[in-house]
């Protein structure tokens, strides 16, 4: 158990982003497409954080053409380049899914003074 340990603490991020639910954030994605790739930019709210560790995952929600759009990012993923925190946001809920039934200035999240 402690080799299994050793090595997913190896393969951890050095640099893991520092994200809260709530917060705003840009999440650069790598696609690859046939023998390309390129980085495409998802920009939403962080609604709820997963698991620990290596298996640490980030769900951001975002709203694009009237329609809500989720997605779930793992954060230690090497498919995530870099993840930017665009505003802090201020909550009282570690998951924040009734934003999912909220639609225009409710669904909004006030922004944390810091």
């Amino acid at each position: 158990m402690d080799a299994l340990k050793q090595i997913s603490n190896s393969s951890l991020k050095s640099e893991a982003p520092v994200i809260n639910v709530g917060d705003t954030v840009k999440v650069h994605v790598r696609i690859t497409e046939g023998d390309k790739s390129r980085i495409q930019v998802f920009e939403g709210t962080v609604i709820a954080k997963k698991h620990g560790g290596i298996h640490e995952t980030f769900t951001v929600r975002r709203v694009a053409h009237g329609c809500g759009i989720e997605r779930v990012f793992p954060v230690h993923s090497p498919v995530v380049e870099k993840v930017e925190v665009v505003r802090s946001g201020k909550v009282r809920r570690a998951k924040l899914y009734y934003l999912r039934d909220r639609v225009g200035k409710a669904a909004k999240v006030k922004e944390a003074i810091r």
